[in-house]
């Protein structure tokens, strides 16, 4: 399996309130705060709901940063 790294790129003022939520789940806790995920179904379901408020890219087994 995969790793994804979520940047948290637009803030969630405005948006709906399962939004704000979903950027919770996932761990982002502030702008521009990055965490890295597996790419399970679950998370990219969460992403896909978010796609506009985050960033997300492809990361290697080695790149931990």
């Amino acid at each position: 399996m995969g790793r994804v790294r979520v940047t948290w790129k637009k803030s969630a003022i405005g948006f709906n309130r399962t939004q704000r939520r979903t950027i919770d789940s996932l761990g982002l806790r502030r702008l521009h705060h990055s965490v890295i995920h597996e790419d399970t179904p679950s998370i990219m379901g969460m992403l896909h709901k978010v796609r506009h408020l985050v960033e997300v890219e492809a990361v290697d087994g080695d790149d931990e940063g």
